[in-house]
C-alpha cells in the first residue's frame, strides 16, 4: 500500500514492471524507518507474531487485510476497530492497498448457445444487483461491489464494515496481468533485506527491477 502513497505502483499502464523510481525508494525507505528508525515493531517479529501480539492486546494496532477481520472480532469483541490506514505525513496521500473480489468465470463456450448466454447473463445480473449483494453483506459481511450500497445501513451501522468499506474507497484494484507474478516475486525477497536492514532502499528497488524484468522476460518466451 505504500508505494501508493509515494505515487508509484508495481506496474505501469502498459503493465511493465516499475520499481527503479524514487517513489518505490521513498517508500522502502519509509517501512524501513518505521521499524529500525521509529521501532513501531519488534525487531525479530514476523506477520504471525503481529497478528498474536494484536490478538493479545499486546500491539495497538496492526495493518492486515479484511480476512483477518472475523478472527479479531471473535478474541476482541467490542474493543475492535477498523479505519483507514492514515495519510502518509510526507506526501499528503493516502496508501493504496491492492483490491481484490469474487468473481463469476464463464466458458466462451456459451457464446454458441444463445439461450445458455442469455442464462448467464441473468444469472450475473441478478448475483450482482443490489438486492442480492446487500443479502451477502448482512449474511457473510462480505463488502460489496457497488458503491451504491455505500450508504446501506448494513454497511453503515456495522463499525466493522463501515471502517473497512473506506478503506476499499482508498484503494487500487490488484492488476489481473500475468506481469504481477513478476512483481511478487521481485519484492518479496527485497522487501524482507530492507526490513532486516540488510538491504538499502535505494539497491533494492533496483533489484527488484531487475528481476522483475527478467520474470517477464522470461514470461514472452513460453
Amino acid at each position: 500500500p505504500w508505494l501508493g502513497a509515494f505515487g508509484t505502483w508495481p506496474l505501469d499502464e502498459n503493465d511493465k514492471p516499475t520499481f527503479d523510481n524514487s517513489g518505490t525508494v521513498a517508500a522502502l525507505q519509509f517501512v524501513q524507518d518505521l521499524k529500525l528508525k521509529h521501532k513501531v515493531v519488534p525487531q525479530e517479529c514476523d506477520y504471525n507474531c503481529a497478528d498474536t501480539l494484536f490478538k493479545e492486546g499486546k500491539a495497538a494496532m496492526i495493518i492486515n487485510g479484511d480476512w483477518s477481520l472475523g478472527g479479531y472480532a471473535q478474541v476482541l469483541g467490542d474493543k475492535l476497530g477498523v479505519a483507514p490506514i492514515p495519510k502518509v505525513t510526507a506526501t499528503g496521500k493516502h496508501p493504496t492497498p491492492m483490491t481484490g473480489g469474487k468473481y463469476w468465470m464463464v466458458s466462451k463456450a456459451v457464446l454458441q448457445d444463445p439461450a445458455k448466454l442469455e442464462a448467464v447473463r441473468a444469472f450475473v445480473a441478478y448475483m450482482t444487483s443490489a438486492e442480492v449483494q446487500k443479502k451477502w453483506i448482512e449474511r457473510f459481511k462480505r463488502l460489496p461491489s457497488l458503491k451504491a450500497l455505500e450508504k446501506d445501513p448494513a454497511i453503515q451501522n456495522d463499525p466493522i464494515l463501515k471502517g473497512s468499506f473506506e478503506q476499499l474507497l482508498l484503494g487500487k484494484p490488484m492488476p489481473a496481468a500475468p506481469e504481477m507474478r513478476c512483481a511478487w516475486d521481485a519484492m518479496r525477497p527485497n522487501l524482507e533485506g530492507v526490513m532486516a536492514g540488510t538491504l538499502q532502499p535505494a539497491d533494492a528497488a533496483k533489484a527488484m527491477q531487475q528481476a522483475a524484468d527478467q520474470c517477464v522476460a522470461e514470461l514472452g518466451k513460453k
